[in-house]
Order: C-alpha cells, then sequence, then structure tokens
C-alpha cells in the first residue's frame, strides 16, 4: 500500500472504529457465494480496527486472518475480535504462505494498492477456484447535503476511483463482476465528526484545515437543524466486486 495516506489511519484508529459504517452482510456474502463447498479460511487485507473482519466472523465456520500495514489498527482489532489472528503486511506482501487461503478480501483498501503486483501476491496465497473480494461503503452523493458534505471535507481517493473507471484486477484472476446496495445510517453530530477525523485527508492535514473542516461540518449541521444528541439518516451505497483466481 502506498504513501503517507494510506498508512495514516492508525493515528485515529478509535474515530475510525466509530465514525465508520460495518459492512452489509449481503455484500460480503455476495462476494464469497461462488467459493467451493467446505472453503472457509479467508484473509481480511487492509482490515483496519476489524470492520469487515467482524462481519466476514458471522459466516458459519468461518476462519478469519487479519492483515494490516498498521500496528495501532490491528491492536484495536484485536479489542474488538479477540481471538482474530493478526499479521502486519499489505497486499503486495502478504505474510501467508503459497495457497494457504480459500479468499482474500479488502475493504475501503484497494485504492492504496499498486493492482499488478497486488493481484499477483494475491494470487499466490489463494488457492486455485478461491476468490478475491472488494468492497466500499460509499456516501451517497445523489443527496444534496451528503455532496454538500464532501464539499467541505474533501472528497476520497476511493470516491474519485469509484467514480471513474473503478477498480482492476490483474493475473491470475478473471475479470471482476459487481453489485451494488443502498442502504442508511443513522448519525449523530459527534459520530460524524468521529467519520471525519477518520479520514486520511484529515489525518494528514494541518491544523488550520482540521479546524476549517470542523467548522464547515458545524455550519452545515446547524443549517439541517442537526441538533446535539439529535440524529440525521446517512445514505450509503455499498459497491462490491468479486473475482476469481484461474
Amino acid at each position: 500500500m502506498a504513501g503517507e495516506h494510506a498508512t495514516s489511519f492508525g493515528a485515529e484508529a478509535g474515530n475510525y472504529q466509530a465514525g465508520r459504517p460495518d459492512y452489509p452482510f449481503e455484500a460480503v456474502a455476495w462476494m464469497l457465494e461462488s467459493l467451493p463447498a467446505g472453503a472457509r479460511r479467508i484473509a481480511d487485507v487492509g482490515a483496519g480496527t476489524g470492520k469487515l473482519t467482524r462481519t466476514l466472523l458471522a459466516a458459519p465456520d468461518a476462519e478469519i486472518v487479519a492483515v494490516d500495514p498498521d500496528p495501532a489498527m490491528l491492536a484495536a482489532l484485536r479489542e474488538e475480535s479477540p481471538g482474530v489472528p493478526t499479521f502486519v503486511g499489505t497486499a503486495e506482501r502478504l505474510p501467508l504462505p503459497d495457497a494457504s487461503v480459500d479468499a482474500v478480501v479488502l475493504g475501503q483498501t484497494w485504492h492504496w494498492v499498486e493492482p499488478v503486483v497486488a493481484s499477483a501476491e494475491i494470487g499466490r496465497v489463494v488457492r486455485p477456484g478461491g476468490v478475491l473480494g472488494l468492497i466500499w461503503n460509499i456516501r451517497d452523493e445523489q443527496v444534496d447535503w451528503v455532496r454538500r458534505l464532501t464539499d467541505v471535507m474533501h472528497g476520497s481517493a476511493a470516491e474519485e476511483m469509484l467514480a471513474g473507471v473503478g477498480p482492476t484486477v490483474e493475473a491470475p484472476f478473471d475479470a471482476l463482476e459487481s453489485h451494488s446496495w443502498e442502504w442508511t445510517r443513522p448519525m449523530t453530530r459527534s459520530l460524524l465528526h468521529s467519520m471525519a477525523a477518520s479520514r486520511s485527508y484529515i489525518i494528514t492535514a494541518s491544523d488550520e484545515e482540521k479546524l476549517r473542516v470542523r467548522r464547515g461540518m458545524d455550519a452545515l449541521f446547524d443549517e439541517l437543524g442537526l441538533a446535539d444528541g439529535g440524529t440525521i439518516e446517512l445514505p450509503y451505497v455499498t459497491r462490491a466486486y468479486r473475482a476469481v483466481r484461474t
């Protein structure tokens, strides 16, 4: 995974855990539905605090290992999901043996990786017939106030990629299939600020820029009538992709 932004999240692990949404189970199940019978060993790469890990754990008999470049994020994952094996590593350099897992999944992560190198490395650890799954929760900017919120916070690398050509994978994986789900999450002012604080742009911004964003968000929330303790429904689109290892 490349760059300062990709490895910045550990400084805000608490805000990441509080402010980021979980993944819809049906979207995660869709990524993995083509796995052969009995396949259950899955690596969550770029696992962060374990948002995707915990959805994977809801699958019957799933055996999950979590990989992330940031030890602080993995420490938060272990607190929330004790017993899940964790390893420091990246999609381009996985600390896993050859053909050792049935699937590798990445949540909010593929936009940080070098796709040719990562595809080859993930192909090394995934058994033939296994799956590479990619998933993102993206705020639905068809809604006016959500679009204005993004203008205040700035767009992310993921949002820019998905608004363009989308993700690509390389050999030894087949072409990506995709599907999407729309849903909403109730959010307070505090959770919205935690969500913003967990974004790489804000984490790496100057104190002056962080204050500008916070003030801009509060001005928008005042206009929307979002009082302290009140909630607003934040619309999301979950976009999932899957590819089979040839």
